[in-house]
């Protein structure tokens, strides 16, 4: 009999996973479950391989004959692989595999697949109301309604946000997120500019600028969103000399990733007087270190937004992700290539 483990955490359960297997395989499969800690309990290295969940020891118990795994966070080291010598399939729910030795698993002929884009939507729409909170300066009023104060001075002339339509909002990258945010924003009346340097001209959307340099998005924007993948050469590409070609009181969104923004940089900017103001939702490193600048310009009122690294997080991209890895096992099992492959040249039929 085939059997499936279902590793889950506290945000794709492990119940959502066998709910999706269940209705993606046929009957005869088992499908035994275990659960992790995260996002209670922080994920972190194990092994060689990072934001993971959970240990070995408890990994390489569950998975004694199973013919697959599916998880979001379970860490599929090289030495679990080793421990589970029925292990053929590791379905990863999620776009980053840093929590699999994808390497490991090609040496040993196990099929890896994962869900790229599983969030997408939700973190573009995170984005559209980060930059939306920070322009209309909500968190600012209620954070007054909060302590009984009526703001009314919140009407001056020199104190009140401003709108999305007619103002230039600037996007570096235009992926699964990107894409999706242009067009919102396009739609409310923005004029979008995009630099995305792997994006081939003409696919965007009528309406929508694609410029050539990142520095011409700094200059013109009255709010950069922050959408590229972190690379060597993406790493703190918004920095102290990017945040100086920015227009006085321009905004500053990151949803993306903590390590593409120069942190320091931003908050000495606000606090000069360039930058108008920021909205974060991942940091650099994390859990962060609240006693950062940019942490005590946000309580000192200034128009700095934070949440804690949850643009991804909805209900739909949970049930997105595990039936995405469902889906994916079903192929694997019929003999069918799977989507997003991780390791190549594998194909089994074991139905």
């Amino acid at each position: 009999m085939i059997r499936v483990l279902a590793a889950g955490d506290r945000f794709i359960r492990s119940s959502l996973f066998r709910a999706e297997l269940e209705r993606a395989l046929p009957d005869g499969i088992a499908v035994v479950e275990t659960e992790f800690g995260w996002p209670d309990v922080p994920f972190g290295r194990v092994g060689e391989v990072d934001e993971a969940s959970g240990t070995e020891e408890e990994l390489i118990d569950a998975l004694q004959g199973a013919t697959a795994i599916v998880t979001q966070l379970a860490p599929l080291t090289e030495r679990v692989m080793d421990a589970a010598p029925d292990l053929r399939f590791i379905g990863v729910s999620r776009g980053g595999p840093t929590n699999v030795n994808v390497e490991a698993a090609r040496q040993r002929g196990i099929q890896v697949a994962n869900v790229p884009g599983r969030n997408g939507v939700a973190t573009a729409e995170m984005t559209i109301g980060l930059a939306l909170a920070l322009m209309r300066r909500i968190p600012l009023a209620q954070a007054s309604m909060m302590a009984s104060t009526w703001r009314g001075d919140l009407y001056r002339s020199d104190a009140v946000g401003r709108e999305v339509a007619g103002s230039v909002i600037g996007l570096l990258g235009a992926g699964a997120v990107g894409s999706h945010v242009a067009r919102t924003f396009a739609a409310m009346g923005a004029h979008v500019l995009v630099f995305d340097p792997y994006l081939p001209a003409g696919r965007l959307d009528a309406g929508i600028e694609q410029v050539t340099t990142a520095d011409e998005v700094f200059r013109r924007s009255d709010l950069v969103s922050v959408h590229a993948r972190l690379t060597p050469e993406t790493a703190r590409m918004v920095n102290a000399d990017t945040l100086a070609l920015m227009k006085p009181g321009a905004l500053l969104v990151n949803a993306a990733r903590g390590g593409l923004v120069d942190y320091d940089a931003v908050a000495d900017s606000i606090e000069t007087g360039g930058l108008g103001g920021a909205a974060f939702d991942v940091y650099p490193e994390e859990p962060v270190d609240f006693d950062h600048a940019l942490f005590r310009l946000a309580k000192d009122g200034r128009d700095v937004v934070v949440t804690p690294h949850i643009a991804g997080a909805s209900q739909e991209t949970a049930v997105r992700a595990a039936r995405g890895v469902a889906d994916e096992l079903r192929r694997f099992l019929h003999g069918e290539p799977v989507m997003h492959p991780l390791t190549d040249g594998v194909r089994a039929a074991l139905l």
